[in-house]
Protein backbone atom coordinates (compact mmCIF):
# COMPACT_ATOMS: atom_id res chain seq x y z
CA UNK A 1 0.00 0.00 0.00
CA UNK A 2 2.96 2.28 0.61
CA UNK A 3 4.01 1.96 -3.01
CA UNK A 4 0.49 2.87 -4.11
CA UNK A 5 0.45 5.86 -1.72
CA UNK A 6 -2.53 4.42 0.12
CA UNK A 7 -1.22 4.91 3.65
CA UNK A 8 -4.58 5.87 5.15
CA UNK A 9 -5.98 2.54 4.00
CA UNK A 10 -2.88 0.81 5.31
CA UNK A 11 -3.49 2.34 8.74
CA UNK A 12 -7.10 1.12 8.74
CA UNK A 13 -5.87 -2.38 7.92
CA UNK A 14 -3.12 -2.19 10.54
CA UNK A 15 -5.61 -1.15 13.21
CA UNK A 16 -7.93 -3.97 12.20
CA UNK A 17 -5.06 -6.46 12.39
CA UNK A 18 -4.34 -5.25 15.93
CA UNK A 19 -8.01 -5.66 16.91
CA UNK A 20 -8.06 -9.17 15.48
CA UNK A 21 -4.87 -10.10 17.33
CA UNK A 22 -6.33 -8.75 20.59
CA UNK A 23 -9.42 -10.91 20.12
CA UNK A 24 -7.31 -14.04 19.73
CA UNK A 25 -5.44 -13.27 22.93
CA UNK A 26 -2.11 -14.08 21.28
CA UNK A 27 0.22 -11.44 22.66
CA UNK A 28 3.02 -12.36 20.28
CA UNK A 29 0.73 -11.85 17.27
CA UNK A 30 -0.46 -8.56 18.73
CA UNK A 31 3.12 -7.38 19.09
CA UNK A 32 3.84 -8.19 15.44
CA UNK A 33 0.75 -6.23 14.42
CA UNK A 34 1.91 -3.28 16.52
CA UNK A 35 5.29 -3.28 14.76
CA UNK A 36 3.62 -3.32 11.35
CA UNK A 37 1.30 -0.46 12.38
CA UNK A 38 4.35 1.52 13.54
CA UNK A 39 5.84 0.97 10.07
CA UNK A 40 2.76 2.62 8.58
CA UNK A 41 3.21 5.54 11.00
CA UNK A 42 6.81 5.85 9.81
CA UNK A 43 5.73 5.89 6.18
CA UNK A 44 3.17 8.57 7.04
CA UNK A 45 5.98 10.70 8.44
CA UNK A 46 4.83 10.29 12.05
CA UNK A 47 8.34 9.44 13.12
CA UNK A 48 8.10 10.34 16.81
CA UNK A 49 4.96 8.24 17.19
CA UNK A 50 6.54 5.35 15.31
CA UNK A 51 9.71 5.46 17.40
CA UNK A 52 7.70 5.57 20.63
CA UNK A 53 5.55 2.62 19.56
CA UNK A 54 8.56 0.63 18.36
CA UNK A 55 10.41 1.27 21.61
CA UNK A 56 7.47 -0.23 23.48
CA UNK A 57 7.53 -3.18 21.09
CA UNK A 58 11.27 -3.72 21.58
CA UNK A 59 10.85 -3.62 25.35
CA UNK A 60 7.95 -6.09 25.32
CA UNK A 61 9.69 -8.48 22.94
CA UNK A 62 12.83 -8.39 25.07
CA UNK A 63 10.83 -9.00 28.27
CA UNK A 64 9.19 -12.09 26.76
CA UNK A 65 12.38 -13.25 25.02
CA UNK A 66 10.72 -13.09 21.61
CA UNK A 67 14.04 -12.56 19.86
CA UNK A 68 12.70 -12.63 16.30
CA UNK A 69 10.13 -9.93 17.10
CA UNK A 70 12.74 -7.95 19.00
CA UNK A 71 15.00 -8.00 15.93
CA UNK A 72 12.07 -6.98 13.70
CA UNK A 73 11.09 -4.11 16.02
CA UNK A 74 14.61 -2.84 16.62
CA UNK A 75 15.42 -2.91 12.88
CA UNK A 76 12.28 -0.90 12.13
CA UNK A 77 13.02 1.54 14.95
CA UNK A 78 16.45 2.01 13.37
CA UNK A 79 14.80 2.84 10.06
CA UNK A 80 12.53 5.37 11.76
CA UNK A 81 15.51 6.97 13.52
CA UNK A 82 17.29 7.10 10.17
CA UNK A 83 14.33 8.85 8.55
CA UNK A 84 14.37 11.32 11.47
CA UNK A 85 18.10 11.99 10.76
CA UNK A 86 18.98 10.50 14.17
CA UNK A 87 21.88 8.56 12.76
CA UNK A 88 23.63 7.54 16.00
CA UNK A 89 20.38 6.02 17.31
CA UNK A 90 19.74 4.37 13.96
CA UNK A 91 23.23 2.85 13.99
CA UNK A 92 22.72 1.44 17.48
CA UNK A 93 19.45 -0.17 16.41
CA UNK A 94 20.55 -1.67 13.11
CA UNK A 95 23.69 -3.00 14.81
CA UNK A 96 21.57 -4.56 17.56
CA UNK A 97 19.38 -6.15 14.88
CA UNK A 98 22.45 -7.85 13.38
CA UNK A 99 23.41 -9.37 16.72
CA UNK A 100 19.85 -10.52 17.37
CA UNK A 101 19.65 -12.14 13.95
CA UNK A 102 22.98 -13.87 14.53
CA UNK A 103 21.65 -15.11 17.89
CA UNK A 104 18.62 -16.53 16.07
CA UNK A 105 20.83 -18.30 13.55
CA UNK A 106 19.49 -16.29 10.63
CA UNK A 107 20.59 -17.14 7.13
CA UNK A 108 23.82 -15.61 5.81
CA UNK A 109 21.74 -13.62 3.29
CA UNK A 110 19.62 -12.08 6.07
CA UNK A 111 22.69 -11.22 8.11
CA UNK A 112 24.42 -9.80 5.02
CA UNK A 113 21.49 -7.47 4.30
CA UNK A 114 21.56 -6.30 7.92
CA UNK A 115 25.30 -5.68 7.70
CA UNK A 116 24.75 -3.59 4.58
CA UNK A 117 22.24 -1.48 6.54
CA UNK A 118 24.87 -1.01 9.27
CA UNK A 119 27.45 0.11 6.70
CA UNK A 120 25.05 2.59 5.12
CA UNK A 121 24.04 4.11 8.45
CA UNK A 122 27.68 4.21 9.57
CA UNK A 123 28.52 6.23 6.46
CA UNK A 124 25.84 8.78 7.44
CA UNK A 125 27.19 8.93 11.00
CA UNK A 126 30.71 9.52 9.65
CA UNK A 127 29.45 12.15 7.21
CA UNK A 128 27.65 13.99 10.01
CA UNK A 129 30.78 13.93 12.15
CA UNK A 130 32.78 15.36 9.25
CA UNK A 131 30.13 18.04 8.67
CA UNK A 132 30.13 18.95 12.37
CA UNK A 133 33.93 19.21 12.40
CA UNK A 134 33.79 21.53 9.41
CA UNK A 135 31.28 23.78 11.16
CA UNK A 136 33.33 24.04 14.34
CA UNK A 137 36.66 24.31 12.57
CA UNK A 138 37.99 21.30 14.49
Amino acid sequence: MRLLDRLDEAMVIANEAMRQARFTGDREQLLGARVRRAQVMQYQGKLDEAITELTGCVDEARAHEWTALEAFAVQNRGKAHFDAHEYEEALADVTAAVFLREKLGASPADIESSLIAVAVVQSFVDQHKDDDKGKTGA
